[in-house]
């Protein structure tokens, strides 16, 4: 996954040294004691160490032999590990710098937190996230502040660096610059060591060091750059924030993005920017390219002329966009439910996703316990997970919603077997809607592939009890999550909109057999369709289709992602039609399987249908058929393999049209 950020310039220089205030290496403590009793800096987020919630001390991997400390969870909330640094006091001004060693186990993650308020859990100044070769850090108030890329099973140094003055941070990854930003909160206290749902790290030789930072008289810096957008192929605005570094007001300056070869150039007059305020300047009509370039944003002009730091006017950022695999859109599944006071924090990251990423990302949040919920995608869903809330990627695995970005970017860089186009008619006046979900195979295909197809919808409401919403963020303890932490608990129905509530899914958890056969090849075309009736209650215009292809082994390979509208406009195609009631794997039994001579093909056919009945070869070859017009009842027929080669065959049954293959050894 390519999502490294390098930033080679717009670095601030200071002539005064650091004083470093605090270093421990774990070297002076015992092997597998806890460290808050060894320790006046250390505790925990309680307060009381010696306990579940302190660290031990490993001799098991270290940056600096023999000790470090190592934390993991399971726990669906992560913990109960929570462990805190304390500063010593709060600072706003200046230079704030931590460093710590990690060292995180392939494929798991590692999180901390800065405390912004010497009251430990009333003020989030940062968040950092590390998750299986990804960094993500955030404030609590904007998303994806820096993002970057870091060796995993390895030793790496991941260094803060916050001038409180300016309001203005940086992370290096091994002393190298990764991003710079605008920070929301700008006073630091503490740093609370959290590991999340399937984190795994060690961590060695922490420090926290200060200096002083005095403003020049005139200073415009180029403080960040925002791209827009992570994936080649999107149409993005990107965002220069301008700071004002300096005493002075500024009033005019001249900003220049020069991106893939072209100069965008935004001439910025009349402005009151007042001493350490920002402003953001819009690039607009970008289109993020594959392949790594760089994007140089060059400030000139400033107040009509120079400024007194001239080292700060330039900041060069390689960008280095995800390329997605051609047609691929990625199904993310969130686990959740008006009675979970932790599922504000799907909520937050299912709209950030859909933000992030539309076009190729459907968000599906299926409810569990309140008026929301559809039993069967319930019930498939709560098989998969371990707790509430919980996601899932593709059905790749439960992660915590915070964490699906990981597996988003592999999935989206994984070529699909199939395309999948979504095609419907709706009749406002029965309020019937048919859609059809045509997937054309990309690469040949071999075993059980599904079809399935979900209806969404958002801006849902409801004045029932069953649409407070628990929140465990209220009142701010427990950290920024998207405007939660401003709202009570529970949250009134009233307050409440949910977004991507899961309404139906057709027919079934598991998908639709015989729509793709057991083996394909590339450019075949197959559809299946799926009637539904939708409740006046439900609002069509805000509604959504996510048509499915799932694989043999229950993942989801790829999916169609369209509005209503969007699929009218594509248009409805006749082919497989579901038969509300069926179970198909139960119409089909054979015996003696493995056959000598012959097999019994047991057929039942529980409502009047049109019915068919083949024998294939291993690929695909009509090797006897019948049609047996329209039947109803329970059937048992002779197949006569006595003539054929001991191998592998396929029975294949038609009903209706729809079709469900079985598996025949001849011996």
């Amino acid at each position: 996954m390519k999502k490294s950020i390098l930033l080679l310039a717009g670095i601030l220089t200071s002539q005064l040294a650091s004083a470093q205030l605090f270093s421990d290496n774990f070297d002076n403590y015992a092997a597998g004691s806890y460290l808050g009793p060894q320790s006046t800096s250390w505790s925990t987020w309680s307060g009381t160490e010696g306990n579940a919630s302190d660290v031990t001390i490993s001799n098991n991997n270290a940056a600096s032999a023999p000790n470090a400390v190592y934390f993991a969870s399971t726990a669906a909330n992560g913990g109960p590990q929570d462990v805190v640094l304390n500063f010593g006091q709060l600072y706003n001004n200046g230079i704030f710098t931590l460093s710590s060693d990690f060292y995180v186990n392939t494929g798991k993650g590692a999180y901390y937190n800065i405390q912004g308020s010497q009251t430990i859990g009333s003020i989030w100044a940062l968040n950092v996230y590390l998750d299986a070769g990804s960094l993500t850090i955030d404030d609590g108030i904007s998303s994806n502040l820096c993002t970057g890329s870091y060796p995993e099973a390895t030793w790496f140094n991941l260094k803060i660096e916050a001038n409180l003055t300016l309001h203005v941070w940086k992370a290096y990854i091994n002393n190298q610059l990764v991003g710079t930003w605008v920070n929301g909160v700008n006073a630091v206290a503490s740093a609370d060591i959290y590991p999340l749902q399937n984190d795994q790290f060690y961590m060695d030789n922490v420090t926290f060091d200060y200096q002083p930072y005095t403003l020049p008289a005139l200073n415009a810096m180029v403080a960040s750059l925002d791209m827009g957008g992570f994936i080649a192929g999107q149409s993005v605005s990107p965002v220069v924030s301008i700071l004002n570094a300096g005493q002075n007001a500024l009033t005019a300056f001249n900003v220049n993005l020069n991106y893939n070869g072209q100069n965008y150039t935004q001439n910025v007059t009349g402005v009151n920017v007042a001493s350490i305020a920002s402003y953001n300047v819009n690039i607009p009509g970008l289109t993020l390219v594959a392949g790594a370039s760089n994007a140089v944003v060059t400030l000139s002009n400033i107040n009509g002329g120079n400024d007194d730091n001239a080292n700060d006017n330039t900041l060069t950022q390689n960008v280095d966009p995800v390329v997605p695999a051609a047609g691929k859109i990625v199904v993310g599944e969130e686990a959740t439910g008006t009675w979970c006071q932790w599922c504000p924090r799907g909520a937050v990251f299912m709209d950030k996703f859909q933000n992030d990423y539309a076009g190729y990302w459907a968000g599906i949040a299926v409810h569990n316990g309140d008026p929301m919920t559809v039993a069967d995608y319930d019930t498939g869903i709560g098989a998969l997970i371990g707790g509430y809330p919980s996601a899932l990627v593709d059905r790749l695995g439960d992660v915590d919603p915070s964490q699906m970005g990981s597996d988003f970017f592999t999935r989206l860089q994984t070529a699909p077997k199939g395309v999948l186009v979504n095609g419907a008619t709706w009749d406002a006046a029965t309020r019937e809607l048919n859609v059809s979900v045509s997937t054309t195979i990309a690469q040949a295909t071999t075993g059980s592939y599904k079809v399935a197809c979900v209806l969404t919808e958002d801006g849902v409401t409801g004045t029932g009890a069953g649409y407070n919403q628990a929140n465990a963020y209220a009142g701010g303890n427990n950290g920024v999550m998207g405007g939660f932490e401003a709202l009570p608990s529970p949250v009134p129905a009233a307050q409440m909109v949910y977004d991507h509530v899961a309404r139906a899914i057709a027919p079934s958890f598991t998908g639709q057999t015989g729509v793709i056969p057991a083996s394909t090849s590339v450019g075949e075309v197959f559809t299946a369709n799926f009637t539904f009736t939708l409740p006046a209650t439900w609002d069509e215009t805000q509604m959504h289709i996510v048509g499915m292809l799932i694989d043999p082994q229950g993942k989801i390979d790829n999916a169609g992602y369209t509005t209503i509208d969007g699929a009218i406009q594509n248009g409805y195609v006749a082919g497989v039609q579901e038969i509300a009631g069926l179970n198909l794997e139960q119409l089909l039994t054979l015996a003696p399987n493995p056959a000598t001579d012959f097999t019994n093909v047991t057929l039942h056919i529980p409502s009047k249908a049109q019915v068919s009945l083949k024998v294939l070869d291993a690929k695909g070859s009509i090797l006897q058929g019948r049609q047996y017009g329209s039947l109803q009842g329970d059937f048992e027929m002779s197949v006569n393999t006595s003539h054929y080669a001991p191998g592998l065959y396929v029975v294949e049954l038609e009903v209706n049209g729809q079709r469900i293959q079985k598996k025949l050894i001849i011996r």
